[in-house]
């Protein structure tokens, strides 16, 4: 037996009660591709904060390219990653399981480094395999973060091809890296400071060709080349259809951008990456049109987590939200997310639950892909295509193993709260959880847990159907831990 048939024996058993695979889709709710199965363009910043666009309420950051995505199809208000580091988030994505489930996550070691000795598990099966086996061409053209050792590499996991970095853009480092040297490398990045290597990979009929293209990156070309790439790729799909999946190396830190977007923002050397992003999805969309497939493909554009605020000028905003990346407060966990398909996509702002865990769920079932792995995902089709109210009424918040915050509807219980990156607040587990109503309070600035005792009952029985559905696997990323004390 394959690995996908036993995966998929194994989904039907775990499918129920599992707390964040909620709702099914009726079939006539699924959408009916155009002319054959849509293509699919996965756009995902690295590190970009809710409030970091101007269609998301950013004065300065130009991003006229991302707002007419927004304005043409669908801008969502609650939508989710997660967890609010790289790897758990990237994993989940990929395989539309939260990362207890699939153990790619960390309680000591939050990411993947290099040179680690695991990576995204065999056992797990990706969007990208999925897609694959309904005979679309897959590419990934960015930061992977799932394991840089070649056997975890994304060709080895449903991607004909890649072109990208194996982890973040400031690992590798060249020299010293006290807290005090990091700061000034950051705050004046120069390409000899890191040393991580831009990666090619793909498959070919007698197994795989993988070569360095340059060491260090040439950081200051990534988002343009990984752009061409991209619109390579579609060119030469020819009828084929296809996913690509783009997620970029910026604005994660240290921020490099192209000479033709230096000083360009107002928003200083932050605002010229982002406004380089944005040029980057006007080019792709213009790609689409030019090769006569906008109207058969479907653009997905969202973050990995929120911004990295101890970064200061040289990190992100969460908007109105509170905290950033590493958290479990909205601001590191509810990302922008933008869904355009001309024709298809119902337009409008969007206030209804999503995540990023739904999207192999909706792609598949656009595409006829088996997603019955993705236990943790729904179909968004009814939003997307129907204007109707999400499958999703329920997110869990994760920091490593541990569940620290739960959302039913408009509320949200925090069993513990913690500040990351050396920002306060300090770790609190909380007697009787912490209440906010988002609709109204979405910078969780009041508790009212006091005046909400049914509410909060509400999410207090829903965690527990919740953790009654999951078996949290051993963390993936701190077995380098044991190798080191063998």
């Amino acid at each position: 037996m394959n690995k996908r048939n036993v995966v998929g024996i194994l989904a039907l058993f775990s499918l129920y009660g599992c707390g964040e695979g909620q709702g099914v889709v009726e079939p006539e709710m699924v959408a009916e591709p155009a002319s054959g199965p849509p293509n699919i363009v996965l756009l995902f910043a690295d590190d970009m904060g809710y409030g970091d666009l101007g269609s998301y309420g950013h004065p300065y950051n130009r991003t006229p390219n991302i707002d007419q995505l927004a304005a043409e199809g669908q801008r969502w208000t609650d939508f989710y990653v997660a967890a609010s580091v790289c790897t758990p988030s990237r994993g989940a994505l990929l395989t539309g399981r939260i990362p207890v489930r699939t153990g790619i996550y960390g309680d000591q070691i939050p990411v993947y480094f290099p040179d680690d000795p695991g990576g995204l598990p065999a056992r797990e099966v990706t969007m990208a395999e999925a897609l694959q086996d309904v005979g679309y061409r897959t590419g990934i053209f960015g930061k992977w973060h799932l394991g840089d050792a070649k056997a975890a590499w994304p060709t080895r996991h449903g991607f004909d091809e890649w072109l990208g970095l194996p982890y973040s853009n400031d690992m590798d480092w060249v020299g010293g890296r006290t807290v005090e040297e990091a700061m000034i490398k950051y705050a004046d990045p120069k390409l000899e400071y890191w040393a991580v290597p831009l990666l090619r990979s793909s498959v070919t009929a007698d197994g795989y060709s993988d070569e360095t293209l340059e060491q260090p990156a040439q950081q200051t070309t990534l988002t343009k080349r990984y752009t061409e790439a991209v619109i390579d790729f579609m060119r030469r799909s020819g009828d084929q259809p296809f996913f690509a999946y783009l997620p970029y190396t910026m604005p994660h830190t240290p921020l490099f951008r192209s000479a033709g977007f230096v000083h360009r923002s107002l928003g200083g050397r932050y605002g010229d990456v982002i406004e380089e992003i944005d040029w980057s999805v006007g080019e792709i969309k213009q790609a689409l049109f030019d090769l006569g497939i906008a109207d058969n493909t479907l653009v997905i554009f969202t973050s990995d987590n929120g911004p990295w605020l101890a970064m200061k000028t040289e990190g992100g905003r969460a908007g109105l939200l509170r905290h950033g990346k590493g958290t479990t407060f909205e601001g590191g966990m509810r990302v922008p997310a933008v869904f355009w398909w001309p024709g298809r996509v119902q337009q409008g702002v969007v206030s209804e639950i999503g995540s990023t865990l739904d999207i192999f769920a909706t792609v598949a079932a656009l595409a006829g892909a088996d997603a019955s792995s993705a236990v943790d995902g729904v179909d968004l089709a009814p939003v997307l295509f129907a204007g109707e109210a999400s499958p999703r009424n329920e997110i869990s918040y994760y920091r490593g193993s541990e569940l620290y915050a739960y959302r039913v509807g408009p509320w949200k219980a925090h069993f513990v709260t913690e500040g990351r990156y050396r920002q306060p607040p300090e770790r609190e587990e909380h007697e009787v959880p912490l209440l906010y109503n988002l609709m109204i309070d979405p910078s969780e600035r009041f508790d009212v847990a006091a005046d909400n005792a049914d509410a909060l009952a509400i999410v207090i029985a829903a965690v527990q159907r919740h953790k009654a559905g999951v078996v949290i696997a051993p963390p993936e990323l701190d077995k380098k831990l044991a190798v080191g004390a063998g």
